[in-house]
């Protein structure tokens, strides 16, 4: 419990450190402001940045069983976001379901869509099934980070932002959700949201320039 909190106060401390910069498209602040359900997507290396999003758009997520997920889990809430845990070997199926109930209930929920293990850069069918059962459009999020640790040693490469670093959290207009006709393994789904999230990650990258 005392690593749990030290990482707690840890990220909080960064957090006020990093010159962060938060764009959002039009069309998705406006379903924000019809309060939406909305599921944020992102690739695998951006979440350590992305976790600031939890407090602003009160999200609930999926963690990993492991030690380190009970780490994210504890930080996640503390925050006032939400989880599901699970991962690909471990609980997938129940932790799935937990999302969907928390997209149902009215909270916004989050996605590493190329995981647990990769490949990196590919998305997974999780995030198009549940925009499928819970009829939540998907949004495209990416950030771009001046400074970074990075940890070389896991497959994803994760970026945390050092301190003073400029950090851009970029949310692109959400895809339409998908219908209980639409195939979750569609190609067309991963073709359209790997383009959108490399674009996203291109326009953090553009604004970064800009502060």
């Amino acid at each position: 419990m005392i690593l749990k909190w030290l990482v707690y106060f840890i990220y909080r401390t960064l957090i006020a450190l990093w010159r962060i910069e938060v764009i959002e498209a039009p069309e998705l602040k406006a379903m924000l402001a019809q309060k939406t359900p909305l599921i944020f997507a992102h690739w695998h290396g951006d979440e350590l940045a992305l976790v600031y999003a939890v407090q602003r758009y009160q999200i609930a997520t999926m963690t990993s069983t492991s030690k380190d997920g009970s780490l994210i889990d504890f930080v996640i809430h503390k925050l006032g976001g939400s989880t599901s845990r699970g991962s690909s070997t471990r609980g997938a199926i129940s932790a799935l379901k937990g999302m969907v109930r928390l997209c149902k209930s009215g909270r916004n929920t989050s996605f590493a869509v190329d995981g647990p293990r990769g490949p990196i850069y590919v998305p997974k069918p999780g995030v198009f099934e549940l925009s499928r059962l819970c009829g939540a459009p998907i949004v495209p999020s990416g950030a771009f980070i001046e400074k970074a640790h990075i940890f070389e040693r896991s497959w994803n490469k994760a970026q945390l932002p050092l301190p003073f670093s400029k950090v851009v959290l970029y949310f692109g207009a959400p895809i339409a959700a998908l219908t209980k006709d639409d195939d979750p393994k569609d190609p067309r789904w991963v073709a359209q949201l790997s383009s959108a999230l490399d674009g996203a990650k291109q326009q953090a990258a553009k604004t970064i320039a800009t502060l």
